[in-house]
Order: C-alpha cells, then structure tokens, then sequence
C-alpha cells in the first residue's frame, strides 16, 4: 500500500509543472517600495497631462 501511494505521488509530482525545476533564468520582483515610486509618478505624470488638456 506505501508503495502504491509512494509511486502516486511520485507520478503526480513529475506530471505537474508547479513540482517541476525551472531551467530558466530567474527574474527578482520589484520591491515595494519600486512599486509605490512607480505609482506616485504616475499620478504626478497623470495631473500634469490633465492640466494641458484644460
């Protein structure tokens, strides 16, 4: 029976790509703090535009 549930999971495990190692090149994410200085000029960069148009 172990070895039945074993051998299982053992075929999930290399059927499912979330279990699988990525070969690739790893990517870091943004920080916060990246994203809330993107945020911020974006609003700053929004109003400017908003005030040309009138």
């Amino acid at each position: 029976m172990v070895r039945l549930v074993s051998s299982l999971l053992l075929a999930i495990a290399s059927a499912t790509p979330a279990f699988a190692q990525s070969g690739g090149i790893s990517i870091p994410e943004p920080t916060d703090g990246a994203l809330f200085a993107l945020g911020v000029v974006g609003l700053i960069v929004g109003r400017q535009i908003a005030k040309r148009r009138g």
